[in-house]
């Protein structure tokens, strides 16, 4: 018994290492229960077994799916939230059942089987829901540990897929707004205003018309805050961006103005405010589809972002410019490292690419019309 802990234990050298058990609080149990427990330790510790890793391994074999998600988002703390609510609502989604099975009783075959179910429904959101449990079993294996570092979880059962080459094959979506369909699409998007006698119809038509012209993510255009926007230097900027880089975009001639517009018609701290939880505007699916059915035109908001990217493409800018103008990640190119994109040298080709739009839409006067390619890459 220890002399300050008030603790009984028991220490012995297990396989050339001396390991140390605690039994229990002296006064939770007595003398003897602490003695008969100490001789049923020493037992297992003389035939080479650690009763620390007997401990670890059931408690491990024992730790839940949910209880593992739980810990792997916690260890994750650079996951920005939407992201976490998009693994939270696909566990919910995918796993509602699983959530109380212990990770060591979750089979291949389950998954075999989970993914195939899923997949008849939705093959891309059962790709997705796999590789979210593909990472959470990974951590698995990482976290959970014996006494000599040897990993207790030391399968992933999802690599059945792998094997058996079950995933399914998803093509990435490549459409854009072609030319020949701008018009119909722009004037669709400012006739929304018709549509409803709310103010919420204004915000939904400028929320589109800065996704096309600026080429930003839905995401980042969504949650766009007033401060973000600089009306003295004509720019806007996004701290919070897909590949943790900030963004800092110049403002064209139109979107400058539409700004200002808005800004005056301002209703709090959001850009474009939306009735949702977090006080932003979320993806408009009714307005949008009103779009469609008054244009002709099928789109979704990412396919905004390809078109922009893909017009700037066609009007010759450069490769380095376009990449900045849309925060790709230029680490592969040693090259760009050497250029300084500093946001002025970005004015004109922001300015050009608007000017593009708003000459094939019809607004201003008439554009040499270059057709845009459905295969361009998003």
């Amino acid at each position: 018994m220890g002399q300050t802990a008030k603790a009984y234990y028991v220490e012995k050298r297990v396989n050339g290492r001396t390991v140390r058990v605690t039994i229990g609080t002296h006064g939770q149990i007595t003398t003897e229960q602490a003695r008969k427990e100490a001789q049923r330790l020493l037992g297992m510790m003389t035939t080479g077994h650690n009763p620390i890793d007997e401990k670890r391994l059931a408690k491990a074999k024992g730790v839940t799916l949910k209880e593992a998600f739980a810990e792997y988002l916690n260890a994750r703390k650079s996951l920005k939230p939407r992201t976490v609510y998009d693994y939270k609502n696909t566990m919910n989604l995918c796993f509602s059942d699983w959530q109380d099975k212990p990770l060591s009783a979750i089979t291949k075959d389950m998954i075999a089987k989970r993914h195939a179910e899923t997949g008849k429904q939705n093959k891309a959101k059962a790709n997705l829901s796999m590789r979210l449990l593909r990472a959470i079993f990974n951590f698995a294996i990482a976290q959970y540990e014996d006494s000599q570092g040897h990993p207790i979880i030391s399968d992933n059962p999802v690599k059945r897929l792998s094997q058996t080459r079950a995933w399914y094959r998803i093509d990435r979506r490549q459409t854009v707004i072609k030319t020949h369909e701008l018009p119909a699409f722009f004037e669709a998007v400012n006739r929304l205003k018709e549509t409803a006698i709310t103010t919420k119809a204004e915000v939904v038509r400028d929320y589109l018309l800065l996704l096309l012209f600026t080429g930003l993510r839905r995401q980042e255009a969504a949650t766009l805050k007033w401060e973000q926007i600089d009306f003295k230097a004509r720019t806007l900027t996004v701290s919070d961006t897909k590949n943790h880089e900030p963004l800092i975009l110049p403002l064209s001639d139109y979107l400058l103005d539409m700004l200002k517009y808005r800004y005056e018609e301002r209703e709090g701290d959001y850009v474009f405010p939306g009735e949702g939880m977090g006080g932003y505007i979320v993806e408009p699916r009714r307005q949008m589809d009103k779009v469609i059915k008054l244009s002709g035109v099928s789109f979704t908001l990412h396919d905004l972002r390809r078109t922009f990217i893909t017009i700037a493409e066609s009007l010759d800018i450069s490769a380095y410019a376009v990449k900045r103008l849309v925060n790709h990640k230029m680490s592969g190119d040693v090259t760009a490292g050497y250029i300084i994109a500093d946001v002025e040298r970005l004015r004109k080709p922001m300015q050009n690419i608007t000017d593009y739009i708003l000459k094939v839409a019809g607004v201003k006067p008439k554009a040499e019309v270059i057709e845009l390619s459905s295969k361009r890459r998003g």
